[in-house]
């Protein structure tokens, strides 16, 4: 299962192609917190890729402002 923040980690960095820093302050969360989400979300990507399981998306706290989404404190 991803969350919204590790999800949020895959699209600006993977898809966007915001560097980790700029996705950081566009999540509001610090550096760190932001690697360790798109650290996660690569790992349990490539598992269920490699081995054939599905993806779910759920959970994690988070906020919507202006069409964006914001982890919440």
């Amino acid at each position: 299962m991803l969350t919204y923040a590790e999800l949020e980690a895959l699209r600006l960095t993977d898809l966007e192609g915001h560097t980790q820093e700029e996705a950081a302050e566009r999540m509001g969360v610090s550096r760190r917190t932001f690697w360790n989400d798109l650290k996660s979300a690569r790992l349990k990507v490539a598992t269920a890729l490699v081995k054939g399981m599905p993806i779910r998306i759920e959970g994690g706290e988070y906020e919507v402002r202006r069409g964006r989404g914001r982890r919440g404190e």
